[in-house]
This record gives C-alpha cells, structure tokens and sequence, in this order.
C-alpha cells in the first residue's frame, strides 16, 4: 500500500548516528557508514527521527510499503543488538539541535562580574545546523563569519542577543554549501530578519555574498543587514 514512511538521503547522510536513538522502533540503523532503514514495517512513518539530522537526510515522503508491525517490532527491539559506535569523524552527540534559554543580559560597563553568553541554541555551525530546527522559526538570523566574535568584544551584547545564529568562515569553507544550505534555510524557516557580520578583509565578502544569493534564491522578502567589523575590533558599518 501507499503510505507516509522515512526516506535517508545516503548523498547527504554522514553516518553520525544521531537518528537512530530518536527511533523508539529501532528501525534505523548504521551499515557501511550510512544510515537505512531496517525494515519498512519497522518504521511508523512519523518521523521522530527528522529533527535529529544535523545534516537534514530524512525526509518523509509516501511510496508503496509494507504496513506498519508493532508486533514486528516487539520482537526486532527484543533481539536488536546494542548500537555501534558512530565511526570516527562521521559526526557527533555534540551536533543534537537544542534550543535553551539564554543567560541573564550582560553585566553593565564597569562591573566586576563576568558577562553572560547570550547563545540559546546549539549546534551553530552553518554545516552542522538542521535548516527545519524550531529555534529558527519567527527568529532574527545573525549569520557570522568565525572571526567576528573574537575581533569584537561585545558580541554577546550588541548582535547575538535575541537571535538565532549561524557561522562559518568563507576563506576555508565551501561557499556553495553555504548557499545551498541558507538557500534551505531561508525557504523552510520563517526568517524575520538577516544580519550577515563579516570582517574587513576581502576574503569575508564571501559568506554575504552567499547569503545574498541564498535569499534571492529563497524566493523571500526578508530585510537584510550587513555589518563590517575592522581586524581591530570596530564597527565600520
């Protein structure tokens, strides 16, 4: 029969694991560095394991499979073996999405106490990043060369503050993952507003152009901003 069931993307699957904790079934598992699925009777269909792909590999989609078996995975979790180790440099626990509440506003100029991190969420590499992750939606994005928070000092306080976050450095990345990537993540996430940080060099022009690009490619009207920051921590606008 027809019916709604997980589909991997093994082009873009890395093998990370992450997904097959998610699956209380137990019908993903990791063979030759890839994630699939055991059996279509094993998967219910709907999909607790998508939020769990740091490199967005699971989708749903509805094609002819076998009925969902709860009886068939009764027996599969009774006799599944424990989970293998995720192979090395095929990703991590540490890339989990998580969204949090970020700590209290920065102490004010002149205290004695530390400033607080204004980060509420987690992974914030643009490549690790699912484009579908719920902190995301109705959020103001901070697109960050990787350079910028130790180049300016409040980073925390003036720009990070209240808005989701990603980065990435244009010198040593491929900048056509980041338009692919951002291009996702402008269509599926309700973006209010960009704010793309770069450094004064030449080479940090790359990731505001791929985010210019990823926006008209989107199709979206979003208002957009970009800020230089001198190698010597100042606002150039």
């Amino acid at each position: 029969m027809i019916r709604k069931i997980v589909q991997i993307d093994k082009e873009r699957c890395d093998g990370c694991g992450l997904c097959v904790p998610s699956c209380a079934e137990g019908a993903i598992r990791i063979v030759g560095g890839k994630a699939e699925i055991a059996a279509d009777n094993l998967c219910d269909g709907l999909g607790a394991c998508l939020g769990e792909c740091p490199r967005d590999a699971i989708t749903i989609i509805d094609r002819e499979a076998d009925l969902f078996d709860e009886a068939a995975v009764e027996k599969h979790l009774v006799h599944k073996p424990a989970a293998p180790a995720a192979p090395h440099g095929g990703g991590c626990p540490g890339s989990r999405a998580v969204s949090f509440a970020p700590a209290a506003a920065g102490n004010a100029e002149g205290s004695s106490s530390p400033r607080q991190s204004q980060l509420a969420q987690w992974p914030v590499q643009l490549h690790l990043v699912p484009t579908s992750a719920p902190y995301f939606q109705d959020a103001d994005l901070l697109i960050t060369a990787d350079c910028v928070p130790f180049a300016y000092a409040d980073y925390h306080r003036d720009f990070l503050a209240g808005k989701a976050v990603v980065i990435g450095c244009p010198k040593l990345d491929d900048t056509n993952a980041y338009l692919e990537k951002l291009t996702e993540l402008f269509r599926v996430s309700r973006i209010k507003s960009i704010t793309v940080l770069r450094m004064e060099v030449p080479c940090c022009g790359g990731i505001v152009l791929a985010a210019r690009q990823a926006l008209a490619a989107s199709g979206k009207e979003i208002p957009f901003r970009e800020v230089a920051i001198s190698i010597r921590g100042e606002v150039l606008g």
